[in-house]
């Protein structure tokens, strides 16, 4: 059954120029893995009438256009489709194994852009589930909303509140308001060590370490978050080119000159009773990176009150704006490619999705962490995402500017939760 032309935000994840658009969540138990059997038994009735996981992306061939002036389509198969068929064993590989062969590939035509992996690490005690998908169907709120009820104890998904979608409100920064749409900042240099391709790296991070970083007065985990990288892109400045600035003083006042280095965050847009819609709702922010300022502590109080938010309609402006956009892709590719995803508009994007486990366990296997796997970034820009449940946090680091660069920068990324925790003893 065709079902109306994407809007803006899934067309653009649709076009994504720098490889398939696909992401994912990891969730690692320990234990012995299940039966296939027993897993699609247990997707089929916690996933039960959820049109949605039914849906194919197809090109409208209906309007006689080039091939990139035409937009995309979900349609739905009017018999429907059994979720259980996309749960796949894919036995002994890592999630590194899978990022590295599955994460580059784009999704078959003719099925649903989503599967299920059972994954078996030879060197771990456990089993690894991966939630693989085409970034236009859903976002990580509702891929955490669809495995939480895999989890003992939960309920299977609401299909009402499913479909629910979130309005036309708007979520935003209160603090400072937002950079005009094409304005730019500083370019950050990533390390650029080993052959130039796409890298990804997993951190286990200690759960004292961040309880301790977060002691600060005030401090969360998104706050440290951000002050965190805020300090691994600060040591990026400091180090840049032959001689590197290795004067705080002068890295200080170069960044200042140059401008603001933003950081790009999605802000959920679902309000406080449609907590489980599925599909995606979030909306891009650029936040300013405090990379100027020489002390952790004086970078986590600076992203104090940076993802305060508040709500308003969506005016009629940005109506405008977004079906303009979407009613011409190809050049509104054209002109994300040259400026919105230039490593001057945004040189990392941060991502932190919570797992809020009703149960802890699947069949009995105790849960042991969340990975997140973003979409490939934008050329020279690096991706930080944290994922969270009751047990921890995980760092995930996609980049594409060497392949030592990911392994180098989470590091980084550790050293500046040290700084963090230090001060705040």
């Amino acid at each position: 059954m065709p079902g109306p032309h994407l809007p803006f935000m899934e067309e653009g994840m649709a076009r994504w120029p720098f490889g398939p658009p696909n992401a994912g969540v990891a969730l690692d138990f320990t234990g012995p893995p299940p039966q296939l059997g027993e897993l699609r038994t247990l997707v089929r009735d916690r996933w039960a009438g959820l049109p949605l996981l039914a849906r194919q992306l197809v090109r409208d061939e209906r309007r006689p256009l080039s091939g990139w002036s035409r937009r995309h389509r979900w349609e739905t198969p009017a018999a429907g489709h059994d979720p259980a068929e996309q749960v796949l064993d894919t036995g002994p590989a890592t999630l590194q194994d899978a990022v590295r062969d599955w994460f580059h590939r784009p999704f078959p035509g003719g099925e649903p852009p989503w599967n299920l992996h059972l994954l078996h690490d030879p060197a771990a005690d456990g089993f690894t589930l991966l939630f693989r998908m085409h970034h236009s169907l859903l976002d990580g709120r509702s891929l955490t909303t669809l495995l939480r009820a895999l989890l003992d104890g939960c309920g299977p998904v609401d299909a009402g509140a499913a479909a629910a979608g979130p309005g036309e409100l708007r979520r935003a920064p209160a603090a400072g308001g937002q950079p005009g749409l094409l304005t730019a900042g500083l370019a950050v240099p990533l390390p650029g060590k080993g052959e130039r391709r796409t890298a990804y790296t997993v951190l286990h991070l200690p759960p004292d370490l961040v309880r301790a970083a977060r002691r600060h007065p005030g401090a969360t985990t998104n706050t440290v978050f951000l002050a965190a990288v805020s300090g691994v892109l600060r040591s990026c400045l400091l180090t840049a080119g032959p001689g590197g600035l290795t004067d705080p003083a002068e890295a200080a006042e170069a960044a200042e000159a140059a401008g603001p280095v933003w950081l790009s965050v999605p802000v959920d847009q679902r309000p406080a009773d449609r907590g489980d819609f599925l599909g995606n709702a979030f909306r891009n922010v650029r936040l300013p990176a405090p990379v100027a300022l020489p002390g952790p502590a004086a970078r986590l109080r600076a992203c104090a009150g940076l993802l305060t938010t508040v709500t308003r309609p969506l005016g009629r402006a940005e109506k405008l704006f977004e079906s303009a956009v979407t009613a011409l892709p190809g050049p509104a590719q054209a002109l994300a490619r040259g400026r919105l995803f230039a490593p001057a508009y945004a040189p990392a994007a941060c991502t932190y999705v919570h797992l809020r486990e009703t149960g802890r366990t699947l069949a009995g296997r105790p849960l042991h962490r969340i990975s997140l796997v973003p979409m490939i970034p934008p050329d020279d820009t690096v991706t930080f995402a944290l994922g969270g449940c009751a047990r921890g946090h995980t760092l995930s680091v996609f980049t594409n500017s060497g392949a030592e660069d990911a392994d180098l920068l989470a590091e980084s990324f550790r050293h500046e939760l040290d700084l963090l925790a230090e001060a705040a003893g």
